[in-house]
């Protein structure tokens, strides 16, 4: 007998995995985790029956999420990292030279620890001593916390659930206070083929705009997310994510990747005419 999962991204569209079987589920405070073990993209995790990460393609998401902003800020020393409660973005963060802290706040420990069991790959960045994590919700964390960070990196999940607030302008606008002069905030910002998702990225680009002077869009391609086709939102005090590309910074720290590049951190700021079109109209 053969197993497949399936998620469903619209009526008429989603993505099938062939599946030997379920390795873990649960159901925590926040959310149901589950995790798969399947032919092609290995472990799967899952939130709520959708795909969180894969340990096929799971590079793509956290290389774009961290080096972007990473390569575009001259000197970034302290960031902080709201859910990723997986790793990943932890993991790429804390590889360059020029950090040196990074606090994790993610709501759920669930996450976190079937994370090291099950991707223990993806959770390696736990173990680096610049890395702080924290296991309570990120809004209260920003609204009591004074620290201030060169970097934010939202790494959410859809705005559903508990996840809904970080896609909110007030939340923008504690984000824009606890980053220093020329800080950055890059956040996961759905996929712009989805037709649903699209008034997601209305909004939320116009709560971004609102609050920082400069919001670019960038993409990438991820195989097991909706469409393949997924958008990202860097926002800044100062600094242009294109025009103030670190060279010397990603030449010095010789890092080896598999999706960014430099070539790759300019590019993916060229949109198509279909998605221009969503911030025109």
């Amino acid at each position: 007998m053969e197993l497949w999962y399936t998620e469903k991204h619209t009526e008429g569209r989603g993505i099938t995995i062939k599946a030997k079987g379920t390795l873990y589920q649960e159901k925590s405070e926040y959310q149901e985790m589950t995790v798969l073990d399947t032919e092609d993209f290995g472990n799967v995790m899952l939130l709520d029956g959708l795909v969180m990460l894969t340990q096929k393609d799971e590079f793509v998401y956290h290389e774009m999420i961290t080096h972007i902003p990473l390569y575009s800020h001259p000197n970034p020393k302290k960031v902080l990292i709201i859910g990723g409660g997986d790793g990943g973005t932890l993991r790429e963060v804390v590889r360059h030279q020029s950090v040196e802290k990074a606090v994790l706040v993610e709501i759920d420990d669930v996450v976190i620890e079937t994370a090291k069991k099950y991707f223990p790959e993806v959770a390696e960045g736990f173990i680096s001593p610049k890395g702080e994590v924290r296991v309570e919700d990120g809004i209260k964390y920003i609204k009591e916390s004074n620290e201030k960070f060169d970097l934010i990196i939202i790494d959410s999940t859809d705005p559903i659930g508990p996840a809904v607030g970080l896609f909110h302008q007030e939340f923008y606008q504690l984000c824009y206070d606890r980053l220093n002069d020329g800080g950055m905030l890059v956040a996961q910002s759905e996929s712009p083929f989805i037709p649903h998702m699209q008034q997601v990225i209305k909004d939320m680009y116009g709560n971004l705009g609102n609050v920082f002077p400069s919001v670019n869009m960038y993409l990438a391609f991820i195989p097991t997310y909706p469409s393949g086709l997924w958008s990202f939102a860097c926002a800044s005090k100062k600094y242009h994510p294109v025009n103030d590309f670190q060279e010397s910074a990603y030449n010095s720290d010789n890092l080896s990747f598999k999706y960014y590049n430099k070539d790759v951190h300019k590019a993916a700021f060229v949109l198509p005419n279909f998605v221009r079109e969503l911030f025109e109209k």
